[in-house]
């Protein structure tokens, strides 16, 4: 086989590779609704298996210490959802009131031009009111859409305590059956590689969580300080987006920068956002991040970024949230074959 292989031509080489590669994506792409929740149902698995290890340490049966770490992980996710959900639904019954308040600020902006810039008042009017009209009525849309929307992703979510449950119960299964597949003179490199990729796991995703909780709580608090509405909303959402290293920061800045600069009453507003969250990713960056999640991935920052822009191609939000620890999977698994 190899020797065949050998004389085909490079062109032929790579378009087999090209198509490859294509079939591979187009394959994810198709079998998204099963993969995406499975994917993260191994990664809570691993966020809550300690827990359940615990009280399996405590005697409790396998079955009831794994419902038990379920349940906890559940009630943490609806609580985070119950306080989003109740403050969306304000925002939205506002969403009339900060429209109206953006095209006050877009006046003010616009005359601020005009005497400052010469550009002429009509001209900046028309495009301007337009695109942010446009942009809270999408908004609206957007927000409403996602609550219509929720009930079509019910059963996929559905399934992610099922496969938790089942991908914990059967764990030492799962490791036994790896083990069985590989030669034996492989079998202490699968070893190696199963424990360093637990610990690597276990510890990204206990560490990405906590940091991405006491941001919530840095967030939430200084937009509070700073005066922005509906701070809490705000402060979670831009905390959550930490689950995507690099993007992440900037986006979810991004969300109450932007809602600060069109419905605030005075620019002092934005640059109060700007500088909460110019401290609080120092803070990240400097103390949280290196401390808590520490150097247990450690992924080349270009590969890292180009593995996020295309899971986030592939599968959204979902991808560019797993991809990062599932790239550190393979990167174990290709230094322990290499050593």
């Amino acid at each position: 086989m190899n020797r065949l292989l050998k004389e085909y031509p490079l062109i032929v080489k790579a378009t087999f590779f090209i198509l490859f590669v294509i079939l591979f994506f187009y394959g994810l792409i198709l079998a998204e609704d099963f993969l995406a929740p499975f994917c993260l149902g191994i990664l809570f698995a691993y966020l809550i298996y300690p827990l359940a290890s615990y009280l399996e340490k405590k005697r409790i049966h396998r079955i009831l210490a794994i419902l038990i770490a379920i349940l906890f992980f559940l009630l943490a996710i609806n609580g985070i959802m119950f306080i989003i959900i109740k403050q969306i639904q304000g925002l939205l019954h506002d969403f009339p009131t900060f429209k109206e308040k953006a095209l006050e600020n877009i006046d003010q902006l616009i005359k601020f031009i005009e005497i400052n810039f010469g550009i002429e008042y009509q001209k900046q009017e028309t495009w301007l009111k337009e695109n942010v009209s446009a942009l809270f009525e999408t908004g609206s849309i957007f927000l409403k859409n996602t609550f219509s929307a929720t009930t079509s992703t019910v059963f996929k979510l559905a399934l992610l305590p099922v496969f938790i449950f089942y991908l914990l119960y059967y764990r030492d299964h799962f490791q036994e059956f790896i083990l069985r597949v590989v030669p034996r003179d492989k079998e202490k490199v699968a070893r190696l590689i199963l424990k360093k990729t637990s610990v690597m796991t276990i510890n990204y995703m206990g560490g990405v969580t906590i940091v991405v909780l006491i941001l919530s709580i840095l967030n939430s608090a200084g937009l509070y300080i700073v005066g922005l509405q509906y701070a809490a909303t705000f402060g979670i959402i831009s905390a959550l987006f930490n689950f995507i290293p690099y993007f992440g920061n900037w986006i979810g800045a991004s969300i109450p920068f932007v809602f600060a600069i069109l419905t605030g009453s005075s620019p002092n507003l934005a640059l109060g956002v700007v500088i909460l969250y110019v401290i609080v990713q120092f803070i990240e960056h400097n103390i949280l991040t290196p401390n808590i999640t520490g150097g247990y991935v450690n992924l080349n920052p270009l590969f890292t970024i180009i593995s996020i822009i295309i899971a986030g191609m592939v599968w959204g939000l979902i991808g560019m949230f797993i991809v990062i620890p599932f790239m550190a999977t393979i990167k174990i698994v290709f230094n322990c074959i290499i050593q």
